[in-house]
């Protein structure tokens, strides 16, 4: 860590004190509260995956840009003034100098997790989706497939993945996204995509698709030793952990398709792009689904948060 990082960084002590004796820690992104679910879902989800870090035996460490800081690990209240604050940023990993130095609360997502995990130590890091290549969206009266007004938009999460080490829990990709190019892309970047029970890619709402993950585990011990393994390797980055949406929530592949195409649809005739799209296809899916999507979005979160301080205990020494 740079001297310059280390001034700017503020790490709550319950935090330092674990990573000083080398116990389990669990990174959490801010996006979700702050931008990720309506209120009062937002800071209902956000603690709940606090307390299932805490019950699988790990420290939540969630990330956020606050009183001009890099935060790693927020009390409730906390966690509480983020979701409140009129003015705050949604940063990725670039954003975070920015937001440091105009003085900005932040919340951050995946790609600026990752990198203050990495930055902090922290092995393991819960979250809902990752983000990836989106599906490309014509404007109207473009005909399709017409490659010069195509507009291909790229998550930051893929680069951030590849350089930092550090095991992403997450329910896949998000559905609304391009998922064969972004496993494509996975895999030019060198990150493993590791199935936790499972041998297909889960695609957020839904655990089926088309597509398999790299490699499946069904135990821990194991899975824990091939992240070892690794990052033993020589300029390893991150690893992608596949744990499928709760059963008994999880959507069909054909009902998550109908609703993302009539979300884009919706995106183009609005002329949604850019980081404005994921928000409004996903506002405009749950509307449809009557909830449906969010009640499944916050249940695979704390999910995911379980399964990652399972998997930070079985990482640590």
């Amino acid at each position: 860590m740079g001297e310059r990082m280390a001034e700017n960084l503020l790490l709550a002590a319950e935090v330092a004190t674990a990573l000083s004796e080398n116990r389990a820690v669990v990174a959490l992104e801010s996006s979700i509260v702050a931008q990720g679910l309506p209120s009062p879902d937002n800071l209902i989800v956000g603690q709940a995956m606090h307390d299932a870090v805490r019950a699988e035996g790990a420290v939540p460490a969630m990330t956020a840009v606050l009183d001009g800081r890099l935060r790693i690990g927020l009390t409730a209240d906390e966690m509480a003034r983020l979701a409140a604050a009129p003015d705050v940023r949604k940063c990725g990993g670039r954003d975070l100098g920015p937001a440091l130095a105009l003085g900005l609360p932040g919340a951050t997502t995946v790609s600026a997790t990752v990198q203050l995990a990495a930055a902090t130590g922290i092995a393991v890091f819960g979250t809902g989706g990752i983000g990836g290549v989106h599906r490309i969206v014509q404007p109207l009266g473009v005909i399709e497939g017409d490659a010069a007004t195509a507009r291909i938009d790229i998550s930051a999460d893929l680069l951030a993945l590849s350089r930092a080490p550090v095991a992403v829990v997450s329910s896949g990709a998000k559905s609304l996204l391009d998922l064969p190019t972004t496993l494509e892309s996975l895999e030019a970047l060198g990150v493993p995509v590791l199935g936790y029970g499972c041998d297909v890619f889960p695609a957020f709402y839904t655990a089926e698709s088309d597509l398999s993950v790299s490699y499946r585990f069904d135990d821990l011990g194991a899975l824990a030793r091939a992240l070892q393994s690794h990052w033993s390797l020589p300029n390893a980055g991150g690893a992608l952990v596949c744990n499928p949406p709760p059963r008994d929530l999880a959507m069909t592949a054909e009902a998550v398709e109908a609703l993302v195409r009539d979300a884009n649809g919706a995106a183009v005739a609005a002329g949604i792009s850019g980081a404005a799209l994921t928000p409004f296809v996903l506002a405009h899916m749950r509307q449809a689904s009557q909830d449906q999507t969010l009640r499944l979005n916050g249940a695979l979160a704390i999910a995911n948060a379980a399964l990652a301080g399972q998997l930070a205990v079985s990482l640590s020494p």
